[in-house]
């Protein structure tokens, strides 16, 4: 009787480049990607709308009024969506609500469109938090958001007196850039 006994392979020890390079390459990767969806583009682009006449909108305020773009005909427009989760939002509240307290009646509207956002307490919240006097409107269906194409927050379209997209701005307003979209609506701040 014979016996045979298998020999068994020795493991070839596996070098630490091979062994973690993988997992830091992918994690590289996934932290480029988070980083660039939360900041956007990070600017004013073109947009596909510049140039374009504003889509039309009719929306429920916070309040239970009803604002639509047809009823600021003849007023410049900064229309602006966000979300009370969203953090470049928080950074950009106090740049949009100083400049809503200096709208007038017949002049320059501020105007906010709530982005997929169904938590209204949190809604209301965000909008005290940062002492928002411009109306906030809700967009339950994104019937508006896919209108204007919005793929994130924040995003601002810089409308004219005529319902004209003249500027388009995503990721976050800085007074440098909101004075950019302003001066191509005609408004000088």
């Amino acid at each position: 009787m014979t016996t045979q006994t298998e020999s068994t392979p020795k493991a070839t020890p596996v070098s630490p480049l091979k062994r973690f390079l993988p997992p830091i390459i992918a994690a590289a990767l996934v932290a480029a990607l988070g980083v660039g969806l939360l900041r956007g583009n990070g600017g004013q682009v073109g947009g596909p709308l510049v140039g374009k006449a504003a889509p039309a909108f009719a929306l429920q305020t916070l309040d239970g009024g009803t604002i639509s773009l047809a009823s600021l005909k003849g007023r410049p427009v900064v229309l602006n969506f966000w979300a009370s989760w969203c953090l470049p939002c928080r950074d950009e509240a106090p740049i949009l609500r100083d400049l809503s307290e200096k709208q007038t009646a017949t002049g320059l509207a501020v105007v906010g469109v709530v982005f997929s956002d169904k938590n209204l307490k949190a809604v209301r919240a965000f909008t005290q938090e940062y002492a928002l006097a411009y109306p906030s409107l809700l967009d339950p269906n994104l019937n508006t958001s896919i209108a204007y194409g919005v793929s994130g927050v924040p995003e601002t379209f810089f409308i004219d007196k005529e319902g004209m997209v003249r500027g388009y701005d995503q990721g976050g307003l800085t007074p440098e850039r909101l004075q950019a979209g302003l001066g191509k609506i005609g408004v000088v701040n």
